[in-house]
């Protein structure tokens, strides 16, 4: 083999339900590739990808230089109400808002789930940064005794407009760390965006997942030490780029959808489109989104995580119940949403188990040849032709709506189940990328470092040209921040929105920029 450069190979790595999937890359090639079964501690599994990994692609464990993970750890304990910490929730604004309490939409066991903790005090600002309201720091003392009676050892505080000016919500921050040393605070203004409620919630899913946070990316720093790496390790997020250790720690939120993510990162990257349609099905479900540029399509709106209303930065997926281990119905008429999940190799047909599976139905009609073809032989061709066009509608259906217009976008099809896509959708083509069933852990490999804005600015006495720059700057001092290299810095996405209803010519401007991390070039 081709010698390898030293510290130049990087590993990604993407847990996913039912597998995790690993690849080491030099430069744009995959050196090798391998899916583990996802164990149950999730860690585990990581290090036998890694080390399974290493040992494919015939390497030394001090060429490696970066190991880069998509996980759904904080993403599954929001769902499970699994694993979270109780969280007094305090917010600065009265007298406005007084009728919806923090959490106030929230399912009522995820609320139990973190205490219901809810504190309302004075407090916030006017759109343009004005005061809304003098901080009640009385206030804040009988919350600070109050957490400690009840035990809590997080808070998550928001303010009125916090994206705004978010002088009162660290002011808010210093007085009950003065007073509690050892409380975990979170900041909303440093996680979501303009929009109160969404915002909030956000701040107290992260703050609920602190605990969760810290053990996790310990473990993580275990996995790797274990499997005798001795490089950094970075996370990837919700709109594709990564996040330090230590951040991760802080916003775990923002690693919530970075599985599709990863994917969708992962298919522009093995096709060089730059603009597609991408399905990655998995065991269970097929999530479906669209590259623009590049990159994930963003939500414009909130987003659902776990019956929660958030605003922070998310790509836009639909998931349907279509995947490798959907359950196919005896006249093939419904495939899934029910899956043998992760079970798949034990319980599909051609893998010695009992269950009608879609991959089951795929290998019948001859789509493709995993396990042992002969177990699926007396499967009725009538059975089988409804079956793959019933996946094939659902897929086709999912996919008319994500699309925005008419344009006959490519397909993508990816993730360890893309063989259950046609050869067309439709108008529209299907490409299969080499290494497509590992898309998500070559998206964790190619991940980038972001820097995002997204505020109201008071153009009065300014230009909207200047205020895009201030804007821009700014964002690229927080991607600088995270580990970019300057020089490598580009804007993805820059958006300014007047709002009418507001007086003093104010605009909202939102302003994201990436760059390859130092050390990757």
């Amino acid at each position: 083999m081709t010698p390898k450069s030293v510290n130049r190979l990087r590993i990604g790595i993407d847990v996913g339900g039912t597998n995790t999937d690993a690849v080491v890359m030099e430069g744009r090639q995959v050196l090798a590739a391998v899916k583990a079964p996802t164990t149950s501690d999730v860690t585990s599994g990581i290090q036998d990808a890694l080390e399974r990994v290493i040992a494919q692609a015939q390497v030394s464990h001090s060429q490696i230089g970066h190991v880069m993970i998509g996980t759904t750890h904080f993403t599954n304990a929001i769902v499970e109400r699994k694993n979270l910490s109780e969280v007094a929730a305090i917010r600065l604004g009265l007298p406005a808002a007084a009728c919806l309490p923090p959490m106030v939409d929230w399912p009522t066991d995820l609320r139990a789930a973190i205490g219901g903790h809810r504190y309302m005090l004075k407090g916030g600002f006017e759109y343009d940064g004005r005061v809304l309201s003098e901080l009640d720091v009385d206030g804040l003392a009988e919350i600070a005794n109050d957490i400690i009676k009840k035990g809590i050892g997080a808070a998550a505080i928001t303010s009125i407009f916090g994206p705004v000016n978010d002088d009162m919500e660290r002011r808010a921050r210093d007085i009950l760390q003065s007073l509690l040393p050892g409380l975990d605070i979170v900041l909303s203004s440093q996680i979501g965006r303009i929009g109160l409620l969404e915002r909030e919630s956000a701040a107290i899913m992260n703050a609920a997942l602190l605990d969760l946070s810290n053990s996790t990316i310990s473990a993580f720093e275990g996995a790797i030490s274990t499997s005798g790496l001795t490089c950094g390790f970075s996370i990837t997020q919700n709109d594709g780029t990564l996040m330090e250790a230590d951040m991760v720690r802080r916003y775990p939120v923002m690693t919530f959808a970075s599985g599709p993510t990863n994917s969708l990162r992962g298919a522009t990257f093995l096709t060089n489109l730059r603009n597609a349609i991408v399905v990655d099905v998995g065991g269970t479900t097929s999530d479906i989104g669209i590259l623009a540029e590049g990159f994930p399509r963003q939500a414009s709106s909130t987003v659902d995580i776990g019956g929660v209303r958030t605003n922070f930065r998310m790509p836009d997926i639909l998931a349907i119940g279509v995947g490798g281990g959907s359950i196919v119905a005896e006249d093939g008429t419904r495939v899934g949403p029910v899956s043998v999940g992760h079970k798949i190799a034990s319980e599909a047909m051609v893998f010695g188990g009992t269950a009608l599976t879609a991959t089951d139905v795929a290998v019948g009609s001859g789509v493709t040849n995993i396990g042992a073809p002969s177990r699926v032989t007396n499967l009725q061709p009538d059975l089988l032709k409804t079956a793959l066009q019933t996946i094939h509608q659902q897929i086709e259906r999912g996919v008319d709506r994500c699309r925005v217009s008419a344009d006959p976008l490519p397909v993508i099809a990816v993730g360890g189940g893309a063989f259950l896509l046609p050869d067309h959708l439709g108008d529209l083509e299907v490409i299969r990328p080499e290494n497509a069933s590992v898309a998500n852990a070559v998206g964790a490999a190619i991940a980038q470092v972001s820097g995002e804005v997204d505020r109201i600015f008071n153009l009065e006495g300014a230009t909207r040209e200047t205020a895009l720059a201030a804007a821009e700057d700014e964002a690229r001092n927080r991607a600088i921040q995270a580990g970019a290299i300057p020089q490598s810095i580009e804007v993805v996405e820059r958006e300014d929105v007047p709002l009418a209803y507001l007086p003093g010519n104010a605009t909202r401007i939102r302003v994201r920029v990436v760059g390859d991390m130092e050390g990757l070039l």
